[in-house]
């Protein structure tokens, strides 16, 4: 990077976290408006979740190509035309009017995007000297991981007050502020063109999109019961099949080697592959528990899920500082401690608690993800070489997004295993004589009636899906525990305490 990337920094990262905040944003705040879209776009309830899965598969397939991308055309053309791709396809899937063209243009939105957040992760390790990389990564994992957050909460004031096609147009200003920015600050550089390994972009892009197929389609056509999933499953294996065979023996692979003999950056992706996986499982399952269950309106479950991110916001404020001044797999140690212990109270979680209850548990998840996710990215990136770090941003991404797909699948399905098992385990013990079974129900409700068996039904559904819940929660909290013993194998990196002059400063 130039000295004048040195000397923008400020602004260069301003538009940088601009541009990942709309692209993180994007994954969940349509996600409350599919309903509304489904009757504008006159869509069945299966098709409509094209929206999300194209966008998704999308991302997936194209993000491998970032290091490549950032090469062939140099960094900061290749940012610009990520975002201003991202833009213009925004504004393409707000004015659809039919389901093709939605999902044709959540697809080129996809793609636009996908290279961006590697680029711009690389872009800030080079434009900040070692002592502020702490500081560079707590902004980028702000915007993303804070924004999925939140996204839900604008999504749903968005649909509510003006129309699903704003959650698409309000992209258009922030795109335009970061493409001026980046435009005015961001240095020029030659491009370094690089063959492309289109055997290895090719079998990779087609296993990760065939695998985030499959996990998306499994839960409505039976898992393996489905030929689908049975074909999608084949292709995805075969496809990595490919993509190992040909990396281990072509002598310049899509994701150069060296990535992987270092044992710091391998490390680190195993942690970020479980955990982000983990967090994803909790994002996904909490507001679907808060408003299936103990019946929370949109808005108050994102009031109450609100203190996860403010405690997360105010701990990586302090962790760009102490991430040179404290070593660092004691950080990640703590933060795996503090989100174990998170996940194990929620899985003491029941239908009569409150919701301090659930506040003080996120918070603790908050807490832990906060210490430990910018560590373990600088500890990845400590030793990886300036001109290989948008290829190992590439596939840090791709590793932390099969990790999070995997994990909501696999809640999702041992949500709707448990469910069921637990509901017919309770089934057996109903008996309409019982008096205890009249202990919560409405007084006057004579048994043996359509209504009564109505109520018990729906009674015996809710409290099988608690245990469901609580089950998904013990699984999270032991895996979240056995990752631990990997923090024995990483290396310590030295500690700088305070900012060293650079070549270029």
């Amino acid at each position: 990077m130039s000295a004048a990337g040195f000397a923008n920094r400020g602004p260069i990262t301003a538009g940088l976290i601009l541009a990942q905040i709309m692209g993180a944003l994007d994954v969940t705040v349509v996600n409350v408006a599919l309903p509304h879209m489904q009757a504008s776009l006159s869509a069945s309830p299966e098709q409509i979740t094209w929206v999300i899965t194209s966008y998704m598969i999308a991302m997936a397939a194209a993000t491998p190509a970032a290091g490549w991308f950032a090469s062939r055309f140099g960094v900061k053309p290749a940012l610009l035309i990520c975002v201003a791709g991202f833009t213009i396809t925004s504004v393409m899937c707000g004015i659809a009017v039919t389901l093709p063209e939605m999902v044709l243009f959540r697809t080129l939105q996809g793609l636009a995007i996908a290279p961006m957040a590697p680029i711009a992760q690389a872009v800030l390790f080079n434009i900040n000297p070692p002592e502020r990389h702490g500081r560079a990564m707590a902004l980028f994992t702000m915007a993303s991981v804070l924004a999925p957050v939140v996204g839900p909460i604008i999504g749903g004031y968005i649909t509510e007050y003006l129309s699903w096609r704003w959650c698409f147009f309000i992209n258009v200003p922030a795109g335009l502020a970061s493409i001026l920015i980046l435009l005015i600050f961001m240095p020029s550089e030659a491009a370094v063109p690089r063959r492309f390994d289109v055997l290895g972009f090719a079998s990779l892009a087609i296993a990760v999109g065939a695998f985030q197929l499959m996990l998306d389609r499994g839960t409505v056509r039976d898992w393996f019961a489905s030929t689908e999933i049975w074909i999608e499953a084949t292709i995805a294996a075969g496809a990595f099949w490919v993509y190992v065979v040909h990396s281990a023996t072509a002598p310049l692979p899509l994701f150069p080697n060296a990535l992987w003999r270092d044992r710091n950056y391998v490390i680190s992706q195993i942690f970020g592959f479980f955990f982000m996986g983990l967090q994803f499982c909790s994002l996904t399952l909490m507001p679907l528990m808060m408003q299936g269950l103990l019946g929370y309106p949109v808005i108050y479950s994102g009031i109450v899920s609100t203190p996860r991110g403010v405690i997360m916001m105010a701990v990586l404020q302090v962790m760009g500082w102490l991430d040179s001044r404290v070593d660092r797999r004691l950080l990640v140690a703590i933060g795996t401690a503090a989100l174990s212990l998170g996940f194990w109270e929620m899985s003491r979680f029941d239908l009569v608690m409150t919701e301090n209850q659930i506040i003080w548990a996120t918070m603790l998840q908050g807490l832990g993800q906060g210490i430990m996710f910018v560590p373990l990215t600088t500890l990845g990136f400590a030793k990886i070489a300036p001109h290989l770090r948008a290829d190992a941003a590439a596939a840090m991404t791709i590793i932390r997004y099969v990790g999070g797909s995997i994990g909501v699948a696999s809640v999702q399905a041992l949500t709707a295993m448990n469910s069921q098992t637990m509901h017919a385990a309770y089934a057996e013990h109903i008996h309409r004589l019982n008096p205890q079974l009249y202990a919560h129900l409405p007084p006057g409700l004579a048994p043996g009636t359509e209504t009564w068996g109505a109520v018990i039904n729906s009674e015996i559904s809710r409290m099988s899906l608690m245990v469901a819940y609580v089950d998904d929660f013990w699984v999270m909290t032991i895996i979240s525990i056995l990752c631990a013993p990997m923090i024995l194998l990483i290396r310590p990196t030295p500690r700088i305490l305070k900012d060293t002059p650079t070549a270029f400063e």
